[in-house]
């Protein structure tokens, strides 16, 4: 998957599309990135013994195909590309401006 935590994405696909935020979790074997404070829903949770019921609001995970990229460097949507150096790493790369994308900072 090409997007990972921490990227900074736009959502292209959807009800919130146009709007951008941070990505906060990633399941890479479904193909599916949370963004934060983006594409929320409401949950009803039942009452339950000393509980009353109530409505929860929480982000509801994106198909990854629906989310692109925003190049740090020059602040563009993009697609990334991967380049492998000589001492065999590899790294990702803006599409439109050749820069390197750094792992973003934990």
């Amino acid at each position: 998957m090409k997007i990972i935590k921490g990227d900074k994405v736009e959502i292209i696909i959807g009800k919130d599309k146009g709007r951008s935020g941070e990505v906060f979790k990633t399941l890479p074997k479904s193909g599916k990135v949370f963004v934060k404070s983006l594409n929320i829903v409401k949950k009803h949770i039942k009452p339950s013994q000393g509980q009353k019921g109530r409505l929860v609001e929480k982000e509801a995970p994106l198909a990854v195909s629906k989310v692109i990229l925003i190049c740090p460097n020059c602040q563009k949507k993009t697609r990334v590309a991967y380049k492998i150096s000589e001492n065999g790493t590899k790294s990702r790369i803006c599409k439109k401006c050749q820069a390197l994308i750094t792992l973003p900072k934990k």
